[in-house]
């Protein structure tokens, strides 16, 4: 019976720190995204629940997303991993100009579309953010034959550094780097953990 400790074929700490490192860059986007939808759209009730609601749809679909094509290709999870962090990471850089493009084409529309427009955003970002889970718990749970310790192992890993991430962007970042700057320094997270999980694919190709 394989080591749960040490899974073969499964580089557990790898991943953990790989995942991480992703929490980190997605509660610096949620942040830093939620600022310019508010500075395009306004501050008030309504737009605080778009943004918010947008967000969170799009990491249920991506969930749902995540899981299904984790199912459908199970021996190409890491690879799956890596390019939903690759896009992440290339909507992130281009993200600043799409919100404020956003902002100038439906500043002064009505609720819809103001929602519409938030949701269309920020919910492919979102949504890759989501699949990264389920995808990453197939991965690990082939090693430890346990659904329940991988999820439980991955989702602490992940918020973690999702605390870590936004402490540091209260706290320093925000005093060093303008909005754009966390929000690039969030994408180049994701395409260094993105080309991380490429390159252990490829030693084990």
């Amino acid at each position: 019976m394989q080591d749960a400790q040490a899974p073969e074929k499964t580089p557990v700490r790898f991943l953990t720190a790989l995942f991480f490192a992703s929490g980190s860059a997605g509660l610096l986007y949620q942040v830093a995204w939620q600022r310019l939808l508010f500075a395009a759209f306004g501050v008030d009730l309504e737009s605080v629940t778009i943004v918010v609601s947008a967000f969170m749809l799009g990491l249920g679909c991506g969930a749902l997303a995540g899981g299904w094509l984790a199912d459908r290709w199970p021996g190409r999870t890491l690879a799956l991993f890596a390019g939903a962090e690759a896009g992440i990471g290339l909507f992130g850089l281009v993200s600043p100009r799409v919100i404020h493009a956003a902002g100038d084409q439906f500043v002064g529309a009505s609720l819809p579309v103001v929602a519409a427009a938030n949701f269309l955003v920020v919910l492919v970002p979102a949504s890759l953010m989501g699949a990264t889970l389920p995808i990453l718990i197939a991965h690990v749970a082939r090693g430890w034959s346990s659904v329940g310790r991988a999820t439980g192992h991955l989702y602490a890993a992940n918020t973690l550094g999702a605390g870590v991430g936004v402490f540091a962007l209260a706290f320093v970042l925000f005093a060093y780097l303008p909005l754009n700057g966390a929000i690039y320094l969030a994408a180049s997270i994701n395409l260094g953990v993105a080309l991380l999980a490429a390159l252990r694919l490829q030693r084990k190709a």
